[in-house]
C-alpha cells in the first residue's frame, strides 16, 4: 500500500506525534510519499536513509497512491481536496489542530486507525463537492471545494447586495456582509456559525446562509444540489473577495459566477467505530451538563 503524507503547518511541538505516525507506517510495510516542504520541515528532526518519493501537487501525486494521510487540523483536510482531485484517491485525516470535524483520528486512536488500514476494517464515505463557473479563470485549474463557496465584501464596512438566481429564477437579494453555498459537509463550519443547520452528509442538498444579513427575517434556507446557483454583486467597492474554503480570489463586479454540484465526489475514510452521529456529538458536546 502507497500513502501520500501531506502536512502544511509543521509546529515543532507536534514532531513526536509525526514521528510516531510514520514509526507506525514503516512498521507496519507502508510505502510513503511525503509533501515536498513536509519532508524538508521534517529533516531536522528525524534521519532518513535515503530521499523518499515527493509531491508539490496533484500533477505530481503518484496516481497508484492508495491513501492521503491529512496530518493537522480541518484547514489541512480542505487543502488535501486540491491534491486528490477527481481521482478518487481516499482522504484520511489525523487531528493535531483543534476541533476536527473533518480530521477526525485523534492522536491517541492513530495506532488503531492504521490497523484498521492495513485489515481493510474502515468505510470509505463518498462527500459532495461544490464547483465554481465564472467568467474568467479563478483558483488556478482547481475550481471545486469539499466545504463551501462564499462571496464577500472587501474594501468597505459597507454591506454588499448579492442578488441570487436558481436555475435562472430570482430567489432573493442578500443586503449582508456575504453569503455562503454550503455543502452537507460544510454546513458545520462557517455556515454553523452564521446560523446555518446541521445537514447530514449523504443529504444531496447545499445551504444558501447570509453573513450578517440586514434584513432579520432572511434565514437560511437548503436547496437541492441539482440547482445551478448564480450571482449578481452590488457595492459601494468593485471588488469583492470569492472564496472556495480557505482558498481567495479577488473578483470585480462585472464577473460572471455560479456555482453547482462538481461533476465527481471525494472519498473521506472512516474506521469502523467512527461516525456522523458520534462525531458531532463529541465535537459540538450535545448532551453535555455545563451547568457544572
Amino acid at each position: 500500500m502507497l500513502v501520500a503524507l501531506y502536512n502544511r503547518t509543521f509546529d515543532a511541538k507536534d514532531a513526536p506525534i509525526l514521528l510516531r505516525i510514520l514509526k507506525l507506517l514503516e512498521d507496519h510495510k507502508l510505502q510513503m510519499v511525503f509533501y515536498k516542504s513536509f519532508y524538508e520541515r521534517l529533516q531536522p528532526y528525524m534521519t532518513f536513509s535515503c530521499t523518499p518519493r515527493l509531491f508539490t501537487s496533484k500533477l505530481d501525486l503518484p496516481p497508484n497512491t492508495d491513501m492521503l494521510f491529512s496530518l493537522g487540523g480541518d484547514g489541512t483536510m480542505l487543502d488535501s481536496v486540491c491534491f486528490v482531485g477527481s481521482s478518487n484517491i481516499p482522504l484520511i485525516g489525523v487531528n493535531l489542530g483543534r476541533l476536527g470535524f473533518l480530521a477526525a483520528i485523534p492522536e491517541e486512536e492513530v495506532e488503531d486507525a492504521i490497523v484498521s488500514l492495513v485489515r481493510g476494517s474502515y468505510t470509505l464515505e463518498k462527500r459532495t463537492l461544490v464547483h465554481l463557473d465564472s467568467s474568467i479563470p479563478l483558483f488556478d485549474g482547481s475550481p471545486y471545494a469539499l466545504n463551501e463557496f462564499t462571496i464577500h465584501r472587501q474594501d468597505t464596512s459597507s454591506m454588499i447586495k448579492i442578488h441570487t438566481y436558481l436555475n435562472g429564477e430570482f430567489l432573493n437579494t442578500y443586503w449582508a456582509d456575504g453569503l455562503i453555498v454550503a455543502t452537507p459537509t460544510g454546513s458545520t463550519g462557517y455556515s454553523l456559525s452564521c446560523g446555518g443547520p446541521v445537514v447530514f452528509p449523504q443529504t444531496s442538498s447545499f445551504v444558501i446562509t447570509p453573513v450578517a444579513p440586514h434584513n432579520l427575517n432572511t434565514r437560511p434556507i437548503v436547496v437541492p444540489d441539482n440547482n445551478v446557483i448564480s450571482f449578481e454583486i452590488e457595492g459601494r467597492s468593485e471588488q469583492f473577495l470569492c472564496t472556495l474554503d480557505a482558498r481567495t480570489e479577488t473578483i470585480r463586479s462585472n464577473v460572471q459566477i455560479a456555482v453547482k454540484k462538481e461533476s465527481f465526489m471525494v472519498s473521506l475514510v472512516r474506521p469502523d467505530e467512527h461516525n456522523f452521529l458520534k462525531t458531532i456529538r463529541q465535537k459540538l458536546y450535545w448532551g453535555i451538563d455545563s451547568r457544572n
